[in-house]
């Protein structure tokens, strides 16, 4: 059974002084990805006794960027998806890591009055296209903050948030195409109908004490490894970030 997590940690300097390494130790997963590290190489150095540490650093400082740590040493890694016009902001790490191949990403947001919502829609299509030129190889997971909650049932007030970033129209469709093109939402596999399962609270009106959050952070996996699928989470008790971390169980 292999344990995995996802968190956007929203600066990774921050969430170490909120206990970051503590949360580390207690999830104890076999590959933990984080996503919004907001840091340069050197700024940090993180003593993760018996992980290889991958990190993707944007190239503005304070700004994006992932990291992967793993137990089981990588086969190879990749930075980025080989598009210059994608890979400036360090959102994107590939693993190979024998069985699969692990994908950490932090999707763009599209921004206040949606200025960037063009570029978003290039970037789907074209992670879209790179994760299915994988899955030909062998089976993919993704994991990451894809800034979209997909249905109704992902957000706390669906209706007055409709065309917001994160909620529109044209990104809950391109999540619906990454989905038909073979991968599964491992949380929605295991619980089709939760409601106020969130993974994301903004810092105002208290909307984490509330429970006014959005589901934004997931476990996509290559449908053929459904069957494969033992357990999703959400730690929403994981202080530290304006996100919590994610988990998923598979036997593979």
């Amino acid at each position: 059974m292999l344990k995995l997590v996802s968190w956007n940690v929203n600066g990774i300097r921050a969430c170490v002084g909120k206990g970051f390494e503590e949360s580390f130790r207690r999830l104890d997963a076999d590959v933990f990805c984080i996503q919004e590290s907001k840091m340069q190489e050197g700024q940090l150095k993180l003593e993760l006794p018996g992980y290889t540490q991958t990190w993707n650093y944007a190239k503005r400082k304070g700004y994006s960027g992932t990291a992967i740590f793993t137990k089981q040493e990588p086969r190879s890694v990749v930075l980025g998806m080989g598009l210059e016009q994608h890979d400036q902001e360090g959102r994107l790490i590939t693993l190979d890591m024998g069985d699969y191949f692990m994908v950490t990403v932090y999707v763009p947001n599209s921004q206040s009055e949606l200025r960037r919502l063009d570029y978003r829609m290039e970037w789907e299509d074209d992670f879209r296209e790179y994760v299915s030129e994988l899955k030909k190889e062998k089976p993919v997971i993704i994991c990451g903050d894809m800034n979209v909650a997909h249905k109704e049932i992902d957000l706390k007030n669906p209706d007055s948030n409709h065309m917001n970033p994160g909620f529109t129209d044209q990104e809950r469709e391109k999540m619906t195409e990454l989905l038909e093109a073979g991968f599964t939402d491992t949380f929605r596999y295991l619980y089709p109908d939760l409601a106020d399962a969130y993974s994301w609270w903004s810092y105002r009106m208290k909307a984490r004490e509330r429970n006014v959050g959005w589901r934004i952070d997931y476990f996509l996996v290559s449908s053929e490894l459904d069957d494969r699928i033992r357990g999703a989470k959400i730690h929403s008790d994981i202080l530290g970030s304006d996100h919590c971390p994610v988990e998923l169980d598979i036997e593979l």
